[in-house]
C-alpha cells in the first residue's frame, strides 16, 4: 500500500521542477523536458509513487513539445477533475494514490480514442521494456509482445 510522504520528504526526494509539477499543478517547458521525444518501448509511472500510468504503445507525437499519449495504461491509476485555472475550463489529470498532478487530456487526439494525455515528464518515471522485470514491472511485459 502506498502511504504518500510529507512536502519535506517529497522535497528531498523530488527534484525541483518534478516537486513543482507534481505537488503544486506547475508546468514544465514544452520541448525542453526528457519524454517528449523519447521513442523508447516501455512504461512511464508516476515519479512520486511508481504507479504504472502510460505505455509507450500509446505515445505519439503532438508537436506540443510534451510527451502524449491516447489512453492510460492502466485506466484505474489516473483521475480526471475539472480545471478552471487559464481562464478556460480543462481536464486535468492526477495520479491515483499520489495525487500528483500530471497533466492535462484533451479531446484533439488521433484515433482509436480520440484522446491526448498531454503529460509533463517531470511527472513521469520511464522504465524501459528491457528493465520491467528487474523494476517490479514484469507483468506489463506482454504489452511489448508481438501480436
Amino acid at each position: 500500500m502506498f502511504h504518500k510522504k510529507s512536502k519535506e520528504d517529497l522535497k528531498k526526494q523530488l527534484s525541483k521542477i518534478e516537486y513543482s509539477v507534481t505537488q503544486e499543478a506547475g508546468t514544465e517547458a514544452p520541448f525542453k523536458n526528457p519524454y517528449w521525444d523519447n521513442k523508447q518501448e516501455g512504461i512511464y509511472v508516476d515519479v512520486v509513487s511508481g504507479e504504472p500510468l502510460f505505455s509507450s504503445k500509446d505515445k505519439f507525437d503532438s508537436g506540443t513539445g510534451w510527451p502524449s499519449f491516447t489512453k492510460p495504461l492502466v485506466k484505474e491509476n489516473v483521475t480526471e477533475k475539472e480545471d478552471r485555472k487559464l481562464f478556460s475550463k480543462r481536464t486535468e489529470v492526477r495520479s491515483k494514490n499520489a495525487d500528483s498532478h500530471l497533466g492535462h487530456v484533451f479531446d484533439d487526439g488521433p484515433q482509436p480514442t480520440g484522446l491526448r494525455y498531454c503529460m509533463n515528464s517531470a511527472a513521469l518515471r520511464f522504465i524501459p521494456k528491457e528493465k520491467l522485470k528487474e523494476s517490479g514491472y514484469g507483468e506489463f511485459l506482454k504489452e511489448f509482445e508481438k501480436k
